[in-house]
Formats: structure tokens, sequence, C-alpha cells
């Protein structure tokens, strides 16, 4: 069939103008279909529908299911990424409660932790899910506050850090364990900040 004078577009890859809005829009449907589903029972031809596209496209854009649910949760995870940022600036002996604040903070915000919830309820149940999610953390986020400790076990350090304020956050978002669902924020922070500390900087 013939597409002069305007007829319908061929099947296929997007030109170049549609790329961004299509990949920005198979992201969102991923988040959606990983957070309402979990990682098992997510697919791709699931995430397609959901963003009105060919699941070849989702193919072509992103690979594998797995590296969808990475892609996606990249973004999602993105304000918690910039947490080595928040230990840059400022007094060494503060590191603890800087850090502690900045991530609790990322998870007391509605709109930064639903995100959250469905990536940590995915690597809880998935070890695919669960290999992205240690992937991401480590390049991303723990590596880079190891780089800004000056101290042999930096890496060890900050991923001790890291347990404490995961712990902390799974207790009190994810399985919402009473009292601490409920505690008073500063109240918490007040507590898990000095051992955040302790792991960072203390002997």
């Amino acid at each position: 069939m013939s597409e002069a004078g305007g007829g319908t577009r061929r099947r296929g890859r997007p030109p170049r103008t549609e790329s961004a809005g299509t990949r920005d829009r198979i992201l969102t449907a991923a988040r959606e279909e990983f957070s309402e589903r979990g990682y098992e029972k997510a697919s791709v031809r699931g995430i397609a529908k959901a963003a009105g596209v060919d699941p070849a496209l989702v193919h072509h854009y992103f690979g594998t299911k797995e590296q969808v649910f990475e892609a996606a949760i990249e973004v999602a995870f993105a304000p918690a990424l910039r947490a080595p940022d928040a230990i840059a600036d400022g007094s060494p002996d503060e590191v603890g409660e800087r850090l502690t604040r900045f991530v609790l903070g990322v998870w007391e915000n509605p709109a930064t932790r639903t995100p959250l919830l469905a990536i940590v309820r995915s690597a809880v149940n998935n070890e695919t899910a669960a290999a992205v999610f240690r992937r991401l953390i480590a390049a991303q986020l723990l590596r880079r506050i190891a780089a800004q400790l000056d101290l042999p076990d930096a890496e060890l350090r900050a991923e001790l850090a890291a347990a404490q304020l995961v712990g902390c956050a799974l207790l009190r978002y994810v399985i919402k364990v009473e009292p601490l669902a409920s505690a008073d924020l500063e109240w918490i922070i007040a507590r898990v900040a000095p051992v955040v500390q302790g792991h960072l900087t203390g002997p």
C-alpha cells in the first residue's frame, strides 16, 4: 500500500523527534507496572501496552525485562542517588546527621517514597531484581560515598551506614513496625545519626 500523500506511517522504529517521548512513556509505564505488579508479574508486553507502543520498541530501547527494570529504577531512585552530595559540604563531625536526614527525608516525601517502595518490594521478592538493585546501589551510591571518606576501609563503612539507614527505612516505611512507623522523624534522626556517624568516621 502506498504511503504517498501523507498516508499512514509504517510501523517500526519511530523518527528521532519521537524517540525521547517514546522512551519517557515506556519508562513511566515500566515504573507503574513494576510498582503495581512487582518484578515477577510485570511483563514487557504489559509495559508496552501501558505505554501505547509495540513490545518490539521496548526491546529496541531497553533490551530485556531486567534492563527495563534497571532503567526504570535508576530514574525512580535518582533522588536517593544525590545522598553523596549531602555529605560533601559541612563539618565531618556532622556527616552522619546530614546523610541520615537526607535519606529519611527522601523516604518521608510521598512523591519519592512510592517508587522506592516498588523498588524495595521487587528487590526483596526476586533475586534478579535484587541483583539490579545491588549494582545500582554499589556503583552509584556506596562507592561515591566511600570516595569521600579518607579511610582505608571506606567502602565497608559506607555499606554499614547504608545498612543502618535502609534497615530503618524498611521497618518504618515498608513493614511499618510500630512504634517506629509513627515515631517523630526528628526523634529518629537524633538516635540514628550518631550510629551512622560512627560507621562513617569512627575508629
